[in-house]
């Protein structure tokens, strides 16, 4: 799997983000974690060429070395997949039809869509209204269809908030295994324990990127206090894992 590769460079959004600057390989599974509001959706949202970053360089956003802006908007599709967090979907189209959504790039070709209604547990619910799930239900959907794409690139917003264990357990597997593929994975969440299972997390702060890295490096207890306002300690208690 190719074209993974995300670079950030200064960007910006007014009253939004401060300058950002990351660079993150292929193969990463990576969280974006801070308080609400700091910008975590934002900056998913510029990495997606979805909102025009404002930085210094010419182009702030490359997938894989390319610039976003000069791609052509059907390559986007191919190489970049985005799951906004709130799944609202304003007509009653079916569950299969809004995931054969993510094959607009490649043609329709429906190639593909099966296999991603099995990897989100959707396969029972694909002939289903998508205004009829569950906020759950619906939220795999759009993972689903961002999976259909067949893009390396995943960039998810809030993908587990609405999950039950079990599912959210799957996604993270999931992400995994597009991670080993070759893909990228950058995700945002608020579960810090969930962090420590990732490759890197990206730690932001009022629009500010406080640290990046590993994930033992960027939540020290000191850092966590100061951003959250919370005490965090690692000790070991009851975990979950899928059977």
């Amino acid at each position: 799997m190719s074209g993974a590769a995300l670079s950030l460079r200064e960007v910006a959004v007014p009253g939004r983000l401060h300058p950002v600057s990351l660079e993150l390989a292929p193969g990463l599974v990576v969280g974006l974690a801070g308080p609400n509001g700091s910008g975590k959706s934002t900056l998913l949202a510029v990495a997606a060429g979805l909102s025009p970053g404002a930085g210094r360089g010419r182009h702030d956003v490359r997938w894989n070395g390319d610039a976003v802006a000069a791609i052509p908007a059907l390559e986007r599709g191919r190489r970049a997949a985005w799951a906004p967090a709130e799944a609202r979907f304003e007509f009653g189209f079916t569950v299969r039809s809004v995931v054969a959504q993510g094959r607009y790039a490649h043609g329709d070709d429906g190639a593909g869509v099966d296999e991603a209604l099995a990897r989100m547990d959707l396969l029972a619910l694909a002939d289903r209204p998508v205004d009829r799930l569950s906020g759950g239900e619906r939220q795999r959907v759009l993972l689903a269809r961002a999976l259909a794409t067949g893009a390396p690139l995943q960039l998810w917003d809030e993908p587990l908030a609405p999950l039950d264990p079990r599912h959210g357990l799957e996604v993270l597997a999931l992400a995994r295994d597009h991670a080993r593929a070759g893909g990228l994975v950058v995700f945002s969440l608020h579960d810090l324990r969930l962090a420590h299972g990732l490759d890197r997390v990206v730690l932001l702060d009022r629009g500010r990127l406080c640290a990046a890295g590993e994930p033992a490096e960027v939540l020290t207890a000191e850092r966590v206090r100061t951003v959250f306002g919370v005490d965090w300690r690692i000790e070991p208690g009851p975990t979950l894992s899928l059977p």
